[in-house]
């Protein structure tokens, strides 16, 4: 258990909470949420202990072992990966170290001998026998292959130092787990592997994400900071969110009567819980059920972005084709003999083990890449609107975002442009920022002001939830959904994907798979887990 009595941090003016007294029980796992900016990675650095709050205390009891998810990347670079996942349990590594050092002495005499019983004693009940077995059971669910678990840190690739971070605060059973954004640079398979653990973990977890899958399969409860407190809720993020959006609904109907409100919320707890997938979180609303009042539940102070993309033409039947596309980049295939044709209607995800394969492909259909083979053509009728992974080329500018904006738009009128960036939160002094200094959330949003003033009947997206807060992905997500023109996109959200696509293409070295279902279904089902081994010539982990 971890708790905090009356915590409250301030940096001069602006307070990101105060006087939170909050306690995170063992068996739970609690998503802590808030707008950007309030204080979310900051919470979790004071309950580690890295940062010191302003007023109050953070309370662990003695005996218990904390485990965080390092975010500096370069610490263990001179280390095996095997060995810097075992080094995430302090204690275990150092008994590790001083046995080594005892045993390797050539004047080995009777003090050191007892020191080696009392350590080997302190191992065993550690069953530290089990150290690197549980370590590289760890390393292999996250996607970390046999052959690098020897490897030192220096010689991974960023995402996979990432992975060996992760596997490092979950080893040795920690009794509280805090995990900042644990599923970044990871694919479908570790955040499901990561999800499973997580759900069978015993202990007591407090997580940072933007992934609202994960936030929905693995939270029994919410933390919610918003209005400088915390208010803890029962539930995944989905309950928290529709009940949020109830309690709006509910504050804005002023002549409905305290019952009624009462049973459409009991009403809503009902449904919801009857779609619980989870055993823990269907016993937490059941408990919360009990308990629960309408005061309880808040409408949020988040403000969220309107994004409608709307086309300005219907396009034609012909739409995009493209035949034998192939791509190798420092001599690495991409993918190759890449062939199919977009119809109306479809939404497609596009997909790849390699990140560089959809956005290479992306490039090259939008005319900004060179492919080695194949052709590709656009319908005549056909108004294709991009969205880039990397925008950095945007903002090397001084203009401010009313000046940003105007550039790309036929309509030079101010009110209009600042119409567009009001929908996207830039109202006010906000609109006068300059483009240069934004933060990476705010140049997406940025971007989706710019596809909205192309008004395009086909979108194409790199990676478009990258950057953004809980808020706008929700926001992108109900607006693509809604979107009535054809879509080609790539996301690791796996909520995002498929709740949007109705087909899925994979781009592989040896080909294309190219299937019109739903993204959960493509990934479960065995057939083309067997066809995905073929494809890229080695077993999925």
């Amino acid at each position: 258990m971890i708790s905090t009595s009356n915590v409250s941090l301030a940096y001069g003016k602006r307070t990101l909470f105060e006087d939170v007294s909050i306690k995170f029980t063992p068996g739970n796992c609690y998503g802590l949420i808030g707008a950007n900016g309030a204080g979310k990675s900051t919470f979790l650095k004071i309950l580690s202990g890295e940062i010191d709050p302003n007023t109050g205390t953070v309370d662990i009891p003695a005996n218990a072992r904390l485990a965080v998810l390092r975010q500096n990347h370069f610490a263990y670079d001179e280390h095996p990966a095997l060995q810097t996942v075992i080094m995430g349990h302090k204690r275990l590594w150092e008994i590790m170290q001083e046995k080594d050092a005892i045993y390797a002495k050539p004047d080995f005499n009777e003090a050191d001998g007892l020191r080696a019983a009392e350590l080997e004693g302190e191992f065993a009940d550690m069953e530290g026998w089990n150290a690197e077995y549980e370590a590289a059971e760890l390393l292999s669910g996250l996607g970390i292959t046999e052959n690098l678990h020897y490897s030192l840190m220096k010689d991974l690739s960023g995402s996979e130092k990432v992975r060996v971070l992760l596997a490092q605060a979950l080893f040795g059973n920690p009794d509280i787990l805090l995990l900042d954004e644990p599923t970044n640079h990871l694919d479908a398979e570790s955040i499901m592997w990561l999800e499973n653990f997580l759900d069978n973990f015993q202990n007591t977890v407090i997580v940072v994400s933007h992934d609202r899958h994960f936030l929905d399969a693995v939270c029994t409860h919410i933390a919610d900071i918003d209005f400088g407190k915390m208010q803890m809720y029962a539930g995944n993020y989905g309950f928290w969110y529709q009940s949020s959006q109830l309690a709006l609904k509910q504050r804005t109907d002023a002549n409905k009567k305290t019952e009624d409100k009462r049973k459409e919320l009991e009403e809503f707890i009902r449904r919801f819980s009857a779609n619980a997938s989870k055993s823990k979180q269907a016993t937490s609303r059941a408990k919360l059920l009990e308990k629960l009042t309408v005061d309880d539940i808040k409408p949020s102070s988040r403000k969220y972005p309107y994004i409608a993309f709307k086309p300005e033409r219907e396009p034609g039947n012909q739409l995009l084709n493209v035949e034998g596309l192939s791509k190798t980049i420092d001599g690495t295939t991409l993918f190759s003999d890449i062939t199919f044709m977009v119809d109306k209607g479809d939404k497609i995800a596009v997909l790849g083990r390699n990140d560089l394969a959809a956005s290479s492909f992306f490039k090259i259909i939008m005319g900004e890449m060179q492919q080695d083979k194949g052709e590709y053509t656009w319908g005549t009728t056909i108004t294709p609107a991009f969205f880039p992974k990397d925008n950095e080329e945007f903002f090397n500018t001084d203009l401010n975002l009313v000046d940003w904006l105007r550039q790309y738009s036929v309509e030079k009128d101010e009110s209009f442009v600042r119409g567009f960036l009001g929908r996207m939160l830039f109202s006010g002094e906000e609109s006068l920022k300059k483009a240069n200094v934004l933060s990476g959330g705010e140049k997406v949003r940025c971007m989706f002001s710019r596809m909205m003033l192309q008004s395009g009947n086909v979108l194409v997206l790199d990676e478009p939830t990258n950057h953004l807060d809980l808020e706008s992905i929700t926001a992108l997500n109900n607006s693509l959904q809604e979107f009535e023109g054809s879509l080609l996109f790539s996301s690791h959200d796996l909520q995002f994907v498929d709740t949007i696509a109705n087909r899925i293409i994979e781009l592989t070295p040896n080909g294309i798979i190219d299937r019109r279902l739903g993204y959960e279904e493509y990934l479960s089902d065995d057939y083309i887990k067997e066809l995905r081994k073929k494809m890229y010539n080695t077993a999925l982990v």
